[in-house]
């Protein structure tokens, strides 16, 4: 569309990253606009970033169209001013104040993990949680604080199981808010399978049990705790988290962004 400032997406509904793309734009000190195609295999609705990986991959696509870069903080800021985010644009484990957009600490990363995911169906809106999401008791705040700290520990040591101890503990002060129907059924499953531990999407409908990659038992495990959720309603997958070992943490997100120049 040359001429115009006017950024068109499809599908039309990922209106936020057609908003990232225009300040993404002007950042790049360009006043056109252009057409803007979003492919994403992330489910939208069950608190996996869905959102948040649109706008990064939006930003990346933006810097490529026009012959920029963008670093992560320059993606944190555009961010800021739509909506709650997730620190996605980082490439690393971090500490991230997902309400005001700001990187608290960068953490490191972790060996790779097994996640065998269970959906307990339906949606969340994250904006809607958020805004609806009642104050933490100062009990609840300061055992979060020290689960942060431990985390932190944890991930500096590449200690898996002290991961696991933290991510079980979270997803259970997050059921108090977030309910979850199946987090006692697959609290069972993890020690029945010797997995590490379980990790919830905190503003989302996953749940997913945590398998050490490198355990000799892995598959086993694995197949052991697939079985275990098939019996419950729901979809369930395996996925597999980056690790620190040969995995490459700046793979971009599938977008395409044509921009048109005027002449």
């Amino acid at each position: 569309m040359p001429g115009t400032t006017q950024v068109d997406v499809h599908p039309a509904h990922k209106w936020k990253a057609a908003r990232i793309a225009r300040s993404a734009l002007r950042a790049a000190g360009v006043l056109d606009g252009g057409h803007l195609t979003v492919h994403s295999e992330l489910p939208e609705g069950k608190g996996l970033a869905s959102s948040s990986a649109d706008l990064v991959a939006t930003a990346r696509a933006v810097a490529a169209a026009v012959g920029t870069h963008f670093r992560a903080e320059d993606i944190e800021s555009l961010m800021r001013e739509i909506e709650p985010s997730d620190g996605v644009m980082y490439d690393e484990i971090v500490s991230f104040d997902h309400r005001n957009v700001r990187m608290r600490e960068r953490l490191g990363a972790l060996p790779s993990m097994i996640i065998v995911a269970h959906d307990e169906g339906g949606q969340v809106d994250t904006v809607h949680y958020n805004e609806a999401a009642g104050a933490h008791t100062d009990e609840e705040r300061h055992e979060y604080a020290r689960l942060l700290m431990t985390l932190g520990g944890a991930v500096r040591d590449g200690d898996l199981a002290a991961v696991g101890r933290v991510a079980t503990r979270s997803a259970e002060l997050n059921a108090r808010r977030n309910p979850r129907r199946y987090l006692g059924e697959l609290l069972r499953l993890t020690k029945e399978v010797g997995a590490l531990g379980v990790v919830c999407a905190h503003s989302g409908t996953v749940l997913g049990i945590l398998i050490d990659h490198a355990d000799t038992d892995a598959a086993a495990k694995t197949e052991a705790a697939l079985a275990g959720c098939a019996a419950l309603p729901g979809r369930t997958d395996v996925h597999r988290s980056l690790g620190h070992e040969d995995d490459d943490w700046s793979r971009l997100g599938a977008l395409h962004l044509t921009h048109h120049q005027r002449m």
